[in-house]
């Protein structure tokens, strides 16, 4: 999504610029971003599928109200706190030459652990960041390498740091005072916030905001990577900072092991970085909850693409 907090010095930078980028990243991320415990980001190690033997990376990004927050469950096990509103998994292929960013719909219907079936973004409110790390594994049978969390605020403060982004709106839609007319749109924080929010002013609800929230991830990248940026040593620290400040991280998930994944990224060209959506077969009820279904055929080929670094190949049987 790429969305979202420090996968941007994963993604965004290319060859050229990326070490400048890092640099500033490292000097200024230390410090603000938020570490979290091991315990509470990754479930039990039993159980949980293999690392990549060939060095392919899985990052989970996920990006709600406040951030990995265990929120209270009532009796009946009803999630009654936040919920990952934006849930992504970057995959980094091992040679370094692709990379896949893969949204996740918010209303998924998919077995929790723990809890049966229920929507995917119930599991950070009913177990933290853990049982979300344990459903996506579970889901794809594929193992979460690291993980991201940013609250809401940080898409406001980064674009803002900015100086606003240019957007090339999909589909028109007026909302929080907001009206985004279709083609380009240019946003300042409060703008982009509603942007990257809204699925109510759509006909197919989830499916448009995911196509929205790719579509802003990909202007903030243009922004941040562009000559007004990276040559300007304030903006480029004041944006580094309104992610760090808003971001959560696991342990592993350090300024130098960034830098690290970052510098073997470094000949990754913008044209090599691939956007899509889990296969879906459509919306129906569960219950009184509108949801949606996965492609019981597809999930199991991208499961087997993602463990085998051939997520491409899988994209390309697909179109």
């Amino acid at each position: 999504m790429i969305a979202v907090g420090i996968v941007f010095a994963l993604v965004i930078v290319p060859a050229g610029a990326i070490a400048l980028f890092l640099s500033g990243l490292a000097s200024t991320f230390d410090g603000q971003v938020d570490v979290l415990a091991k315990s509470d980001v990754f479930p039990n190690e039993k159980g949980r599928p293999a690392a990549s033997s060939a060095g392919a990376l899985n990052i989970l990004v996920l990006a709600s109200d406040s951030r990995g927050e265990v929120a209270s469950v009532d009796a009946k096990e009803t999630a009654t706190g936040q919920r990952s509103d934006v849930m992504m998994l970057v995959h980094v292929e091992a040679e370094r030459k692709r990379m896949q960013v893969m949204s996740i719909m918010r209303d998924s219907w998919v077995d929790v652990p723990g809890h049966g079936k229920a929507k995917i973004n119930a599991a950070l409110s009913w177990g933290g960041t853990a049982l979300v790390v344990q459903t996506v594994e579970q889901l794809l049978d594929t193992r979460i390498d690291h993980v991201a969390l940013i609250g809401f605020e940080g898409f406001e403060q980064m674009t803002d740091a900015l100086g606003g982004v240019t957007v090339n709106v999909p589909a028109p839609f007026a909302d929080g005072g907001y009206t985004f007319a279709e083609g380009r749109t240019e946003m300042d924080g409060k703008q982009a916030l509603v942007f990257v929010r809204q699925r109510y002013a759509f006909a197919d609800g989830d499916y448009q905001r995911v196509r929205n929230q790719q579509a802003f991830i990909r202007s903030l990248a243009d922004r941040a990577i562009s000559a007004g940026t990276l040559t300007n040593p304030a903006k480029l620290s004041e944006f580094v900072a309104a992610i760090a400040r808003n971001l959560s991280v696991d342990p592993g998930f350090t300024a130098q092991r960034m830098v690290d994944i970052g510098l073997s990224l470094r000949d990754l060209r913008p044209s090599a970085v691939e956007y899509f959506t889990v296969p879906t077969t459509g919306t129906g009820m569960e219950g009184d909850e509108s949801v949606i279904y996965l492609d019981a055929l597809a999930v199991p080929a991208l499961s087997t693409a993602l463990r085998n670094d051939q997520v491409s190949e899988f994209l390309a049987n697909r179109a």
